[in-house]
């Protein structure tokens, strides 16, 4: 089950501890460090892009089916792929905005199912308004990501065998899995 994201200082550390309970995906850093006074080899360790660690601590609450990961426009922006769910169009961060479809003002909630990403020109068409009193149309069903979307989502450059591991976890009819595989792939 994928946790979080954590550098290679930190895994170098769980290597360190013996917390590491297997490693797969490609190795992504060669740490080297002193000389043996015996064997005069250097020690090295490779730090793998997937590694697995003993224990349990943090995977009980995030594999509970009512989990809800934390909301934050960076993640709600990646969510809807940098689009604005009313007029369709890709902008960057600086140009979107969290718009609440249910407004708050008649009861809405702050909650991935009632929030979407918006241009600042439509939120501000939209207002204090539902899509339908605006005559906007949603391009979208906002919902809320598993954990491991949420992970996905949190990434910044995601590597292939990473995003290979995390699509594994995707559930079946997950929106973002559609969008994630009917991208066209790079040469």
């Amino acid at each position: 089950m994928p946790l979080e994201w954590v550098d290679y200082r930190v895994a170098a550390r769980l290597y360190f501890l013996g917390q590491v309970a297997y490693s797969c995906g490609d190795a992504i850093f060669l740490l080297r460090g002193g000389i043996n006074a015996i064997t005069r080899e250097r020690s090295q360790l490779r730090v793998h892009s997937i590694i697995a660690t003993h224990g349990i601590q943090h995977a009980p609450s995030k594999l509970r089916d009512d989990y809800v990961p934390p909301l934050s426009n960076r993640t709600l922006f990646q969510r809807d792929g940098h689009l604005c769910l009313y007029c369709g169009g890709h902008f960057s961060d600086r140009q979107l905005s969290r718009d609440h479809v249910r407004p708050i003002s008649q009861g809405g909630r702050n909650e991935w199912t009632n929030v979407v990403t918006a241009c600042v020109r439509c939120n501000n068409y939209k207002a204090g308004r539902t899509p339908e009193a605006a005559s906007m149309e949603l391009l979208a069903v906002p919902f809320t990501p598993t954990h491991a979307e949420y992970i996905y989502l949190m990434g910044r450059h995601v590597l292939a065998d990473q995003m290979a591991f995390l699509r594994a976890h995707f559930p079946r009819t997950s929106p973002l899995l559609k969008r994630l595989l009917s991208r066209p792939r790079a040469a």
